[in-house]
């Protein structure tokens, strides 16, 4: 009498122990491949970025820690960059390498429509040319709106003088990235009221101890300068005077490291004995 009941236990038992199994391979095989769309994803998104592959028509396959890329490249170099940018994905523990070198290649004609990566330069440009002007001392009566398209940088809005707007314009096409500048800012000259001049004053007095925040923006706008090489350049500040040092290719490379630093808000005078020149 017991024994049937025991069998049909037993059947329930593997039946649920085979059901759970099926279940957790199920959920096992998704979140594999969740994890290789993930990879291929974040590969190709790094080829979009880049900008040495992103014009070739590379493609990126993952199955279990192995990618695998194809497509053409017209130097050796990319192929092994696309290689070790696939390598230094989390989890690809192997690459296979079927891109082909094609010294003749030619990357497929530019679309009308922006691609990822030049959306992101774009981007980047944008808020680097803002930031710009926001940290400029002489760009106070400043109402810039900043548009990229490819690398052309449009500005629009207001400017309280001419050397703001000629300012905002040089600031803009000496960033990084920047192909032209179309400065359409409109001289709107402004008369200083007491207001103004009590808020300039203030904002003096916060400058004083703001000499952290100074170096950092010194050094930025350095760095996204497309004409100075702001890594060979030291930076610090004490009480509003900022110290530049390092040694750079020319004498307007060093002239205009002096100007840029000049201009950030904050700065009293800068000190350029320790920056020299290398010829």
């Amino acid at each position: 009498m017991y024994i049937p009941f025991r069998k049909s236990v037993l059947a329930s038992a593997v039946a649920l122990a085979i059901g759970g199994i099926s279940s957790a391979a199920s959920a096992d095989t998704v979140s594999q491949d969740v994890t290789e769309a993930r990879q291929e994803t974040q590969i190709w998104t790094t080829y979009a970025l880049n900008p040495y592959l992103r014009a070739n028509d590379l493609k990126v396959s993952v199955d279990n820690g192995k990618a695998t890329l194809t497509g053409k490249v017209d130097e050796s170099v990319n192929k092994d960059l696309a290689k070790q940018i696939a390598l230094g994905v989390s989890g690809i523990k192997e690459v296979d390498n079927q891109i082909v070198v094609q010294p003749d290649y030619v990357a497929p004609a530019a679309s009308s429509t922006r691609s990822y990566g030049e959306a992101i330069d774009d981007a980047t440009i944008t808020a680097t040319v803002k930031s710009k002007l926001l940290w400029s001392k002489s760009t106070d009566g400043l109402a810039a709106d900043v548009d990229t398209n490819r690398g052309r940088v449009t500005l629009k809005g207001t400017a309280d003088s001419k050397d703001a707007k000629a300012l905002a314009g040089r600031l803009a096409l000496n960033s990084r990235g920047v192909e032209s500048v179309d400065n359409q800012l409109v001289v709107t000259p402004k008369k200083p009221t007491a207001a103004d001049s009590a808020k300039s004053a203030a904002k003096e007095a916060e400058q004083d101890i703001a000499d952290s925040w100074i170096t950092t923006k010194v050094k930025s706008t350095l760095m996204y300068s497309s004409n100075v090489d702001g890594s060979d350049v030291d930076v610090s500040t004490s009480a509003g005077v900022v110290t530049l040092k390092g040694k750079l290719d020319s004498g307007a490379e060093r002239a205009l490291a002096i100007e840029l630093a000049d201009n950030v808000r904050g700065v009293k005078s800068v000190r350029s004995e320790g920056l020299t020149v290398l010829n």
